[in-house]
């Protein structure tokens, strides 16, 4: 059986895709910095870590995962987690179709106390578990639990349009830039109406929600690796520590200091 301290294989997770019932779980823990490299799953996963931070990466958007939280990756979704500080990571492997109203889309959900306990159970839970059994049922209330689970406001999506990709990418590299609108689409060569359009159409966002949003994910990152509150706030492009603290708070519902207690 699967040792919790390795980081799993290859093979050990071409089980995981073979397996006969259509829910399993492993733990992995992995070292500060570690990636697990571009790949894709051809089973729907639940990452969520008891200890660390994860950091996901894909063509779709970008993921910052603490404690409490975890996130749902559609099958064949290619995609990238990096471990911010030691990460002890728990993985639900879910086949298509296992249960009707299972999330759509890839999305940061929220892990409650019941939930977080069967994620615990299911990694002690063989690949061939009796139907009927005890094991069975861990396995079906987990399936209920993410057919009713709440998504959250993590997720920061990337367009695949080439001129506002490279917008984009040029305020995840530094999102304390202030450029306007009309700047960017200069950088670019459109107008300050185009990047606007596109940025809905390509997002969802308007281009200061998706900027906001990039702010806040990178916030989230520095937080995680223990930098001051203040040092975060003026690098995220906030003028102030209690400027950065107020928008904070009205997005997440708490203070910077206690999102990862």
């Amino acid at each position: 059986m699967y040792r919790k301290n390795d980081i799993p294989d290859a093979e050990l997770l071409a089980r995981h895709e073979a397996a006969s019932r259509p829910v399993s779980a492993l733990a992995a823990d992995y070292p500060n910095a570690t990636s697990t490299g571009e790949h894709t799953h051809e089973r729907a996963q639940l990452l969520y870590a008891i200890e660390g931070v994860m950091i996901i990466r894909s063509a779709a958007g970008y993921w910052v995962v603490p404690p409490t939280r975890a996130v749902w990756l559609v099958p064949g979704v290619s995609h990238e987690v990096r471990m911010c500080g030691d990460v002890k990571m728990r993985t639900v492997f879910v086949a298509p179709r296992a249960a009707p109203d299972l999330p759509s889309s890839s999305s940061v959900l929220a892990v409650g106390p019941l939930l977080r306990e069967l994620i615990l159970a299911a990694t002690s839970v063989p690949f061939d578990y009796v139907l009927g059994s005890r094991d069975d049922r861990v396995m079906q209330l987990l399936l209920d639990e993410l057919q009713i689970i709440s998504i959250l406001p993590l997720h920061l999506p990337m367009p695949g349009d080439p001129r506002l990709r490279r917008i984009c990418e040029a305020l995840t590299e530094a999102p304390e830039q202030e450029f306007c609108v009309a700047e960017w689409g200069r950088a670019v060569g459109v107008t300050a109406r185009t990047v606007q359009r596109l940025f809905r159409r390509e997002t969802g966002l308007t281009f200061g929600q998706w900027r906001q949003q990039a702010r806040l994910l990178f916030a989230l990152e520095r937080l995680a690796r223990g930098d001051r509150i203040i040092d975060v706030a003026l690098d995220s492009g906030y003028a102030s520590q209690s400027a950065f603290a107020a928008m904070f708070r009205r997005h997440f519902g708490v203070s910077p200091s206690s999102f990862y207690q």
